[in-house]
């Protein structure tokens, strides 16, 4: 099964009241601002949305809303991710039902597993699911790395596995994955997790980037995809400078989802900026910080 998609795909934040209950109408507006954007595509319920700390029920409502809302207007990836296997593929096949594009499942964050046991799980998965799977490798929350060895192997075996979100502070990480995996499946398609990298991993051979800050600043993220595309190298030093400058958000604090979410009320959005419990607000000082970022960024007016 094909699945094709380059560029910047924002993992967009769950928007919920400040009782942590979805909020639809904010969630539309923010869904509605990037349509307007220059992103090519969308993930839901990733870790930026919050994924771990909601309900199954609420995962799917959320889901459902979300694909309604975009309409077909760019494709939609639906975070399906469990340490359940079970779990995985009754929220894939949900997402097969309300018409999303593909699935992302991040491997199983609590118990410990061999490489053939994660194999298992994903190769599980892809043969249960109705959609394109792709793999979400974040061994600084998982614990577990996903080797390019254990990638080339489910790439080989399982069609249905069409790509990977690599969320390694490593270039050579990815670069790796790049060279691997294409090897063997050429239509493969490795994203970057980590904003900075993405110019990286398009020059390496990879496919785009799947970076929060696209929620708030796409005219950067998606600035850096287009002038990389026209060979404008000018574009991309004063670009890349500015993404640096806020790729420092997501060090100020853990988890950084209500800087990011606090950052897209200050670019102008009338949005919640609660997030799902156990996590809490970040500090007025925290706030005022990332607001700094923004202006020193070009972002917002001083």
């Amino acid at each position: 099964m094909s699945f094709q998609l380059r560029g910047v795909i924002p993992p967009v934040p769950t928007i919920v009241g400040p009782d942590g209950r979805f909020d639809p109408q904010g969630m539309g507006r923010l869904i509605d601002r990037l349509l307007d954007s220059d992103v090519n595509g969308f993930l839901f319920l990733g870790s930026a949305g919050e994924f771990a700390q909601l309900a199954n029920a609420d995962r799917r409502r959320i889901a459902e809303f979300c694909v309604q809302r975009v309409a077909g207007k760019r494709p939609v990836i639906i975070g399906t991710a469990s340490c359940s296997t079970e779990e995985v593929i009754e929220l894939s096949r949900h997402a097969g039902d309300i018409g999303a594009d593909a699935v992302m499942v991040v491997n199983p964050y609590y118990s410990q597993l061999t490489d053939e046991r994660i194999y298992q799980h994903y190769r599980k998965i892809a043969e249960a699911s109705p959609l394109p799977v792709l793999l979400y490798n974040f061994p600084a929350l998982t614990g577990q790395d996903l080797s390019s060895a254990l990638v080339t192997r489910l790439a080989t075996d399982c069609p249905n596995i069409v790509g990977i979100k690599d969320t390694v502070d490593c270039m050579s990480h990815i670069r790796t994955m790049i060279q691997d995996v294409k090897a063997v499946r050429p239509d493969f398609l490795v994203f970057c997790g980590y904003d900075e990298y993405m110019l990286d991993t398009l020059l390496a051979g990879g496919d785009g980037g799947i970076p929060a800050t696209s929620n708030f600043a796409p005219q950067i993220t998606c600035g850096i995809y287009h002038a990389y595309c026209d060979g404008d190298l000018g574009a991309l030093q004063t670009l890349l400078r500015k993404l640096g400058t806020l790729s420092r958000l997501y060090a100020m604090d853990r988890p950084f989802t209500g800087l990011i979410k606090e950052s897209i009320r200050l670019c102008g959005l009338d949005i919640s900026t609660a997030l799902v419990a156990p996590a809490t607000p970040p500090t007025p000082q925290l706030i005022n910080e990332a607001r700094q970022l923004l202006v020193r960024a070009g972002v917002i007016a001083g």
